[in-house]
């Protein structure tokens, strides 16, 4: 039984499937042409999604390690690549049908309403798209206004993830956010007023010296907007970033884990009373009782449940079956590399069998219904209990499991050892 707290790593909204990555996978520079264009048939199929990646942003974040640039002026340039890979790729997903489509970033809110929907037009011309497609921008408090979030409505946005972080000016100061608490707020009321439903609230706790009081006040001014979805993530120290270069200097320390379980553990509690439902380690949505589920991020929910995605726009990556493939990370190099018919992938990797059962447990004990059994031995071909049991046994004695329909999920406490659960059952499979 793994006895040490290892409280979970937030991957946030964008997934970072790189982090799951061990030792045995395949990979290669980008052999486009060895990639099947149709599935092997294994399993049920699943309506896929597409995240665009855009990579520009008015300021770089200290903690932020996703990829972006500064350089505006290359917007236009950026979109008439980004149309010529939507185009290239899109008969490699013409059997499939796309229920999603996820702009993240950088800042997608730096493109017009008329960029984004003409965005949108190619992705309905080119991919097979379910009338409920449920399509997601990410905005900056700094960069939206009334009028620009009703355009960005009309465009056919229709669920808002707003990157508020804190409501705090000392802890966005910390964080190198460009917007204020006012501009928070404001761009939460305008967002309501232009008739979106679906908005998210992004925010990070765990900051160094961070109360729980101060924590609690975020999530009261949150909360107190009614939003559909809250993303809650804990501060992490990502390389080559300048707030892990602080770190290693000395001059900040990241909170003892002991408190960061703390404020997580009062986060989830909080929320619930509140009528969220605490649905993934870091996501919570709002509670609609004709509508289970309704607000959970569709998209994100793909990078956990093994759903097909694909990734457009420098740095993206996508996932089918056993492959995971991604784009260049280099805005230039990603200019010079689209041509029709030549999509601009730095690399693929095949996962090994053991790779995927790692990402199987890790990815199912984040969420709230935890590890579907028979799911995982229809597809591994093996007996899960026959050789887990005894843990598992141990793990609900100590509170930190408990038993489903399907199988078992991890409790609120479990939670905190994510990391450990994961890697005690994962070593017991064969």
């Amino acid at each position: 039984m793994p006895q040490e707290t290892c409280f979970p790593l937030d991957a946030g909204e964008r997934f970072d499937p790189k982090r799951l990555s061990e030792k045995g996978g395949k990979a290669s520079a980008a052999p486009w042409d060895d990639f099947p264009a149709v599935p092997s048939g294994k399993g049920p199929v699943k309506d896929a999604g597409l995240y665009i990646h855009v990579p520009f942003c008015l300021k770089k974040c200290p903690y932020c390690n996703f990829y972006s640039v500064k350089d505006l002026d290359r917007i236009p340039a950026y979109l008439k690549s980004l149309h010529l890979e939507l185009a290239g790729i899109a008969p490699r997903w013409s059997d499939l049908f796309f229920d999603s489509v996820y702009f993240g970033g950088g800042t997608p809110s730096l493109l017009t309403p008329g960029e984004v929907e003409g965005v949108l037009d190619a992705i309905l011309k080119h991919f097979r798209c379910r009338q409920d497609l449920e399509v997601t921008l990410e905005a900056n408090p700094a960069t939206v206004d009334a009028n620009r979030l009703k355009a960005y409505r009309s465009a056919g946005i229709n669920r808002l993830n707003i990157g508020i972080q804190s409501f705090s000016a000392a802890h966005l100061a910390f964080l190198g956010r460009v917007h204020t608490p006012t501009e928070a707020g404001a761009a939460l009321e305008d967002a309501g007023r232009a008739g979106f439903e679906k908005i998210g609230i992004d925010l990070i706790y765990g900051l160094p010296g961070q109360t729980q009081r101060q924590w609690r006040k975020d999530l009261e001014r949150a909360t107190a907007h009614g939003p559909a979805h809250l993303s809650c993530y804990l501060l992490s120290f990502e390389p080559q970033t300048p707030l892990e270069a602080r770190r290693r200097a000395g001059e900040i320390a990241p909170m003892p884990p002991g408190r960061q379980a703390g404020l997580f553990l009062d986060t989830a509690g909080y929320l619930e009373d509140r009528g969220y439902t605490h649905y993934e380690v870091s996501n919570f949505a709002r509670k609609q009782e004709d509508a289970p589920g309704i607000h959970r991020s569709r998209h994100n929910q793909k990078y956990w449940n093994f759903s097909p995605y694909a990734g457009a726009g420098p740095a993206a990556h996508s996932f089918r079956e056993n492959r995971r493939w991604w784009n260049i990370n280099s805005l230039e190099a990603y200019l010079q590399a689209a041509a029709p018919g030549r999509p601009p992938m730095a690399g693929i990797e095949v996962l090994s069998t053991r790779q995927q059962q790692m990402e199987a447990v890790y990815l199912g004990l984040r969420r709230r219904e935890g590890l579907d059994v028979k799911a995982l031995e229809r597809r591994f071909g093996l007996s899960f209990y026959a050789h887990t049991l005894e843990t598992v046994r141990a793990l609900k004695q100590e509170g930190w499991v408990s038993f489903t329909e399907k199988g078992f999920a991890l409790t609120r406490r479990g939670m905190l050892f994510l990391d450990a659960v994961a890697g005690a059952l994962i070593g017991c499979l064969p």
